[in-house]
């Protein structure tokens, strides 16, 4: 028997349901004949900003909101040949695998269950965390919290689902990129104070690559102390903890920063969000590894893009009125409104922090990004 809408919904958070209404499936069936990029590098973010929006109860916006991006997509590049198992290392990172990279792990996943799968190619994928200004993990992320969310609701997990996690792995894969520079986590700093001790790259101009590759102790002088002052986790649980921690001090940041590159900016918090939410899906051995990997990403992040100084107090919005479940209606309300798909995906991760200056921050985002309708 076909559930009823209602009966579909799944309580998620404050003042956020989940629609499994069958909406996220018709909507990623859309998407999967279309690659993981357009016009030669641009990440694809359909996957990612329908995700978003179902699960935040705005499924009845996703056809209109994919009617208007569709006419950015580009078909799957064609395989070239296939990813060999044995000697798959050869063809991490070459962005000329595209179309062979999500069809491996399309057959891997037929064979073996999501997790098992995950769980070996986490590790191998991680240190290539920060590839394609990092839209490669936060794919990922995105579809492990579905998968996650609809077994926890004891349903059966579709074939455009899984389908999803092959794409958003296989696409890890073909632009898997290393940070040139990424010493771990070994001070005492907070993240708020480790995110405020990062230096900007010195050229500050070009796309994401000619930022990230000044990420060298000659380049950038003050990058391997900036980033080793971050107080280290030694458990799982204290890495759990530390990442909320990075996303929420990532989030907060964004209300003052972001003007200084509002698009590039969001990506500082939605890359470890998306590392978060996979955490629970993981072996727990890997938890102390993501944290410091996701510490890396962002914190390069904001090197490359951050202005030297915050916004004045005056032009920093006031939090949205109400109660946190009336003010996350808004800003899920105003998201799906504007349309841009980077203010969808940091409204979702702001409202995972869920505090007034996180609500402040989501209001940044709409404000300064462009509507898309």
């Amino acid at each position: 028997m076909d559930m009823s809408r209602e009966e579909a919904r799944t309580e998620t958070g404050p003042g956020r349901t989940r629609d499994d209404s069958g909406v996220l499936d018709e909507a990623l069936e859309r998407l999967h004949a279309s690659g993981p990029e357009r016009d030669g590098w641009l990440s694809n973010h359909g996957p990612m900003a329908v995700e978003a929006l179902v699960y935040g109860d705005r499924a009845a916006t996703v056809h209109r909101w994919l009617d208007r991006y569709r006419d950015k997509l580009e078909d799957m590049p064609p395989q070239a040949r296939p990813i060999d198992p044995a000697a798959w290392r050869e063809a991490l990172g070459d962005p000329s695998r595209l179309g062979d990279w999500p069809a491996y792990f399309a057959r891997e996943l037929t064979d073996r269950p999501w997790r098992e799968v995950l769980a070996e190619w986490w590790p191998r994928l991680l240190p290539g965390l920060a590839g394609a200004a990092t839209h490669t993990v936060i794919r990922a992320g995105h579809a492990v919290r579905t998968l996650q969310d609809t077994e926890a609701a004891g349903r059966t997990v579709t074939e455009p689902r899984v389908t999803e996690l092959a794409h958003a792995l296989g696409y890890w894969a073909a632009r898997y990129a290393r940070l040139p520079s990424a010493p771990v986590p070994d001070g005492t700093a907070t993240p708020d104070a480790a995110l405020a001790g990062v230096p900007a790259v010195p050229a500050q101009a070009g796309g994401i690559r000619e930022r990230l590759a000044q990420l060298t102790p000659e380049s950038t002088p003050g990058w391997p102390a900036a980033v080793s002052a971050l107080a280290p986790a030694r458990t799982p649980e204290e890495a759990r903890e530390a990442l909320a921690g990075l996303v929420r001090a990532a989030v907060h940041r964004y209300a003052a920063y972001g003007h200084g590159e509002p698009l590039m900016l969001v990506h500082a918090a939605t890359a470890p969000n998306a590392v978060l939410r996979t955490l629970p899906a993981l072996p727990r051995d890997l938890w102390v590894p993501s944290y410091a990997a996701a510490w890396a990403a962002s914190a390069a992040v904001t090197a490359a893009y951050e202005p030297a100084a915050p916004l004045p107090p005056e032009r920093i919005p006031a939090p949205p009125a109400g109660d946190a479940a009336q003010a996350a209606d808004e800003l899920l309300t105003r998201a799906a409104a504007h349309g841009d798909e980077h203010t969808i995906k940091f409204v979702d991760t702001a409202l995972d922090v869920g505090d007034d200056t996180a609500r402040v921050a989501a209001l940044q985002s709409v404000a300064l990004l462009d509507p898309v309708f």
